[in-house]
């Protein structure tokens, strides 16, 4: 089961992993620097916390996709979002360092998937949490992800600064 499947419902997957970059820049000129530091609740991550975790996740992302290319029924290997969030709290994970990160990344991702052999994208892999995935799956997976946290950085956007 795809848990970022109701994330993404009928959209194009590639259409919204292109997309993302400019939408996370454009939300984040809107919260400026203190306003990327506000959180939706307390023991939530801020927006920024937010961002550092979508530019780890491009690096998880990156290296899943490369797998289930290069090797048959690859396995996944899962990671802990709570323990790798741990340094998040750090002021140098800054805004203009995990979006550079992410961005770049991202453009090297969307390459990439865009020039994998055909029938890549219907090549099983297995989650160990997940269970039987395909290749399009992951794709499916990060821009579902994307979706789900772009809405909270939304959510955070939308309150106003106090």
């Amino acid at each position: 089961m795809n848990p970022y499947a109701s994330f993404l419902g009928e959209q194009d997957p590639m259409a919204v992993i292109r997309a993302t970059p400019g939408s996370l820049e454009s939300l984040f000129r809107a919260l400026g620097s203190a306003g990327a530091e506000r959180t939706p609740a307390p023991g939530k991550w801020s927006a920024r916390q937010i961002l550092c975790h979508l530019a780890d996740c491009e690096v998880a992302f990156a290296f899943r996709l490369r797998q289930a290319m290069a090797e048959t029924r690859h396995v996944i290997q899962p990671f802990d979002q709570d323990a790798w969030a741990v340094v998040y709290g750090n002021a140098a994970l800054d805004v203009a360092s995990a979006m550079e990160t992410y961005k770049a990344l991202r453009k090297w991702n969307v390459k990439f998937i865009e020039s994998v052999p055909s029938g890549t994208m219907s090549k099983p892999v297995n989650h160990p949490e997940r269970g039987e995935m395909t290749f399009r799956v992951i794709v499916e997976t990060m821009a579902g992800h994307d979706l789900n946290h772009l809405k909270q950085i939304e959510r955070i956007a939308s309150v106003p600064a106090l």
